[in-house]
């Protein structure tokens, strides 16, 4: 991070700079815990790690605001890990390659993981900064966030005093989350038997889709290549004979898949009809996502003729009615708040196992009774095909505070700062400020960030100039609690 020492401000970019060099993906944070139990042991903080790696560090309030209400600030420390098709690094072994383009910070083939690496930077800038003046921090990092919220939903808050809550977990400045959608995630298994087939074999691939967070961005309609690689195989069903071998797609249940991979196998002598087939079903899927995903593209490799393991027939009608039933996308839309998505799912990961067909989906609703709806849909679903389904992650909604004094506070400061109102309003994306609302009666929440663009995929930017905005914001807002 040497060529970053000139960002402003230092610290937080210093800080982001050493979290990045430790791995740090979902159900992989055992080592991003253990070194913020050292910063925390460094400073002389006290300091709370339980077994999920969740980590409390505690600082005393300044002189003068010994009196004022604690403030609990709150993060995840864990990334979504994705990367491009040519990126060699092990997200498991290897740091990031961060460099700096203009406004952004970026990282090379790679998804950045200032969500939500930079809330982790933010509080450690704050608790190394003795000449900032604030109340006592209760500064909370949870672990696999982006994974069903579960370190938040294991983690004991009892030591805990504050009850107001600074969530630092969106990324559009000058916009304050005030109530989130809940969710869960579904896995479903639908059987899945083999035969043997001799022909040639067809590495089919639907890349250059934008994919995007399952949350945030699932209203602008971005193709997901899950579905549309099954629309792909039920068009060719349709019009030729052929055998599916393998079938993979998505990497993580709450972003929207950007690629999708199939092999298939057909007849030597069917070369030349496939291959029109493709042009014709590719040149569809260009111009219905030519707004949405305009580098879309089919990609076919040719291979081997052999003997090949290859779905039977009901199995491969199963899997492929599957994908064309499944609900995805945007599902309904709120009648109380204008442009909110209410209820939405998400197919993220698939996998054409041994024995099974195997999707992971991602369900959202700002009304419980929708999600659970839209997962006993899925259920169904399963069920008729002879399946099976395991509901796991499942987090409440954050519901709006009518009468926040918090809200009122951000308000104030942030016009005073910046001479405009800020904007409060809800996302679908899910929140750990549910969980905590839950377990801390009477919490007062809001969630901020800096501007950070394409999260959750390999061209995530985070922008410098609004990260010193935001990081000059929260400190101001910390000095006005006394």
């Amino acid at each position: 991070m040497n060529h970053f020492e000139n960002l402003k401000p230092q610290n937080v970019f210093r800080y982001f700079g050493e979290i990045s060099r430790i791995p740090r993906g979902s159900y992989h944070t055992k080592q991003i815990s253990r070194y913020l139990v050292s910063f925390a042991a460094d400073h002389g903080l006290t300091c709370y790690q339980d077994g999920h790696d969740n980590v409390i560090i505690i600082k005393e309030a300044s002189k003068g605001y010994e009196q004022a209400e604690p403030v609990i600030i709150q993060g995840h420390m864990d990334m979504v890990c994705e990367k491009e098709a040519d990126c060699k690094i092990d997200f498991e072994s290897d740091g990031l390659d961060l460099y700096v383009e203009g406004d952004f910070l970026k990282a090379r083939g790679t998804t950045l993981g200032a969500d939500d690496g930079i809330a982790v930077a933010y509080a450690l800038a704050i608790l190394d900064d003795d000449t900032l003046m604030h109340p006592k921090l209760e500064v909370v990092i949870t672990s696999d966030e982006e994974v069903g919220l579960l370190g938040a939903k294991a983690a004991d808050l009892s030591m805990l005093q504050g009850h107001i809550l600074l969530n630092i977990d969106s990324d559009i400045e000058g916009h304050f989350l005030t109530s989130c959608a809940g969710g869960l995630t579904a896995k479903t298994d639908i059987p899945a038997t083999y035969r043997m087939k001799e022909g040639v074999g067809i590495a089919l691939t639907l890349h250059g889709l934008l994919g995007g967070h399952s949350g945030s961005e699932i209203d602008k309609e971005r193709a997901n290549a899950v579905i549309e690689m099954g629309r792909i195989l039920r068009f060719l069903k349709k019009r030729m004979e052929i055998g599916i071998a393998a079938f993979s797609g998505g990497l993580k249940d709450n972003a929207i898949p950007r690629e999708a991979e199939c092999l298939l196998v057909i007849a030597k002598g069917q070369m030349q009809v496939f291959d029109s087939y493709i042009a014709e079903i590719t040149e569809i899927l260009k111009k219905e996502y030519a707004v949405s995903d305009p580098g879309l593209c089919v990609s076919v490799l040719i291979k081997e003729q052999k003997q090949y393991a290859v779905l039977d027939a009901a199995s491969m009608q199963n899997v492929l009615f599957y994908l064309g039933n499944v609900p995805n996308g945007v599902m309904r839309r709120s009648t109380n708040i204008k442009g909110l998505v209410e209820t939405s799912l998400n197919a993220g990961i698939s996998k054409l196992d041994e024995d099974a067909f195997r999707v992971t989906s991602s369900v959202r609703s700002s009304i419980g009774s929708r999600k659970a709806e839209l997962a006993d849909r899925l259920a169904l679903l399963a069920e008729y095909l002879g399946g099976t389904i395991r509901i796991e992650g499942d987090y409440p909604a954050w519901e709006y505070c009518a009468d926040s004094k918090l809200r009122a506070k951000v308000a104030g400061v942030y016009s005073d700062m910046f001479g405009k109102e800020p904007v409060f309003e809800a996302i679908h994306a899910g929140l750990e400020c549910g969980i905590f609302c839950d377990k801390i009666k009477g919490l007062d929440a809001v969630s901020f960030g800096p501007d950070n663009f394409d999260i959750h995929t390999p061209k995530e930017r985070l922008s410098i100039s609004s990260t010193e905005r935001v990081y000059r914001f929260l400190t101001e807002l910390l000095r006005s609690m006394r």
